[in-house]
């Protein structure tokens, strides 16, 4: 496997006295689809905070690009390039698309804002026919779109998408995961954190079973998606 990008190791972090992680081990490689699959509840959100540096993890380690960031603010580990899209979308509904855009640029790549517009209009076009319009008054899916690209903005070296396919229509779904595959065929390894286990296994090359704070499984999609007491026992399939 190629060098990771992203390396955890023993990773625990929780709420007050309550531990929601309970010892994570996890990597990303360089151009990875990493998938990290459970149901609401497991810890999965707890992850991505704590990685991205929201939430702070009262043991273990986490390096991006051989750095140890466990410890440092959200702000400079958006400047090394690593880029998290929350669960929600988390617009800013009253400012347009391209507004909304050019803040992602805000913290990274800001010299480069023109470019990278550019490039994410090719990449969603229909953020390029609304790039006036308010973000309030897009659709769910369009909403989803100008979350990623966004992200994208920061030219990020590793992307984390919480929940990206949560309230969509089965179409948006198909279309999104289409869009996951586009991303990351640019070089962009991705961490994608969700509960639609079937397209997430498709996309991903590995993937981790989150459960009560801890993974229960991990191994290549393919293995897991095929294994039928896997299925039964940990992915209600």
């Amino acid at each position: 496997m190629s060098e990771h990008l992203l390396a955890i190791s023993g990773l625990r972090a929780g709420y007050g006295t309550t531990e929601i992680l309970r010892g994570i081990d996890l990597t990303v490689g360089e151009g990875e689809i990493v998938a990290v699959l459970g149901s609401n509840g497991t810890g999965k959100s707890t992850l991505n905070r704590t990685i991205s540096g929201v939430m702070r993890a009262s043991h273990g380690t986490i390096r991006f690009l051989g750095a140890a960031i466990e410890q440092e603010p959200p702000k400079a580990i958006v400047a090394r390039g690593l880029i998290h899209v929350p669960e929600g979308r988390r617009i800013f509904p009253n400012l347009t698309v391209r507004e909304n855009l050019d803040l992602g640029a805000y913290r990274r790549a800001r010299a480069r804002r023109n470019i990278n517009r550019s490039r994410v209009f090719s990449i969603f076009p229909r953020l390029f026919e609304r790039q006036g319009q308010r973000a309030g008054t897009l659709s769910g899916g369009e909403q989803q779109m100008l979350a990623i690209g966004r992200g994208l903005m920061a030219e990020p070296k590793l992307l984390i998408l919480d929940e990206p396919s949560l309230g969509l229509s089965p179409l948006l779904v198909e279309e999104l995961f289409a869009l996951i595959k586009t991303i990351n065929a640019e070089g962009i390894a991705l961490l994608l954190v969700e509960q639609n286990v079937v397209q997430s296994l498709e996309v991903a090359q590995r993937a981790y079973i989150l459960d009560n704070g801890r993974f229960v499984l991990e191994g290549c999609s393919a293995d897991i998606q095929n294994d039928p007491n896997l299925k039964r026992a940990y992915l209600g399939m």
